[in-house]
C-alpha cells in the first residue's frame, strides 16, 4: 500500500509473519535481477542472487583467515544487495547519470518484519567500511567480481584483464589482496579438470577399462 504522500510505502496493515513472507518473495526478485556490468564487458552474465551467495561465502572465508567475525561479515555480504530487488542494479556507467536511495529501499523492505534493528546497522557498517568485518565484506564483493572476470579471461575475453586490474585496486585488506591475487592467477577449471585421477579421463564413454588378466600360477603356460 502507499500512503497519501506519493512514493511513501506503508505496510502497517500487514502482520509480522506476513511481512516476513513478503521479504522472502522480495528476495526472490534478485534471481530475476541481472548484474548489468557484463553488457559492457561483452561476455558473462549473472543475477544479483548468484552474486550475493558467493560474496557471502567469500566474506566468511576472508574473515576466518583474518581473525574477524565470519558470521557478521557473511551477514553484511548476504544483505548488501537486497535493496536491488527494488532499485535494480546500477553499473559504473549508470551511476554517472543515475542515483538511488538504497538505504530507503532496505528500510521499506524490512518494515514490519522485526529485522530492521538487526539488518540496518549491518548496512550502515558496510557503507562506512570502518570495521574489519565491513572492509572484508567490501573486499568479498570485489573478489566475487574478480572470480567471474577470471573465468571470462580464461575463455578469451581480453578486456577482462583490465577489469581485474581495476577491481584489485579497490581492495581494502591484506587478506583480500592475498586471496584475490591467487584467484586472478588460478585457472578457473583446474578444480574439476585436474582433480580426478588421470585414469578416469582414459575411460571411453564413461566405461571402465578392460580388467587386467589374472596372473598365471608359476610354471604354467598362459
Amino acid at each position: 500500500m502507499t500512503s497519501p504522500e506519493i512514493g511513501t510505502v506503508d505496510m502497517s496493515d500487514r502482520d509480522r509473519l506476513t511481512r516476513l513472507a513478503d521479504l522472502l518473495f522480495e528476495a526472490g526478485m534478485l534471481r530475476k535481477t541481472p548484474r548489468t556490468g557484463y553488457q559492457f564487458l561483452g561476455s558473462g552474465a549473472e543475477n544479483v542472487a548468484e552474486h550475493s551467495f558467493r560474496t557471502a561465502l567469500i566474506g566468511f572465508v576472508l574473515a576466518s583467515r583474518a581473525g574477524a567475525d565470519p558470521l557478521r561479515t557473511m551477514a553484511m555480504c548476504l544483505f548488501h544487495d537486497l535493496p536491488e530487488a527494488r532499485t535494480g542494479d546500477f553499473n559504473y556507467v549508470n551511476k554517472l547519470y543515475n542515483t538511488c536511495d538504497s538505504r530507503r529501499a532496505l528500510v521499506d523492505a524490512l518494515a514490519g518484519t522485526g529485522l530492521s534493528a538487526t539488518v540496518l546497522p549491518l548496512h550502515d557498517e558496510l557503507e562506512a567500511a570502518a570495521t574489519p568485518e565491513a572492509a572484508l565484506a567490501q573486499d568479498a564483493d570485489q573478489i566475487d567480481l574478480i572470480a567471474n572476470l577470471k573465468e571470462e579471461l580464461d575463455l578469451g575475453n581480453r578486456y577482462a584483464a583490465a577489469w581485474i586490474e581495476a577491481a584489485m585496486e579497490r581492495l581494502r585488506t591484506e587478506a583480500g589482496r592475498e586471496l584475490a591475487t591467487v584467484v586472478a592467477t588460478t585457472d578457473h577449471a583446474e578444480w574439476w579438470f585436474n582433480g580426478p585421477d588421470r585414469k578416469w579421463w582414459n575411460r571411453k564413454n564413461g566405461k571402465s577399462a578392460p580388467a587386467a588378466k589374472a596372473p598365471q600360477p608359476s610354471g604354467e603356460e598362459p
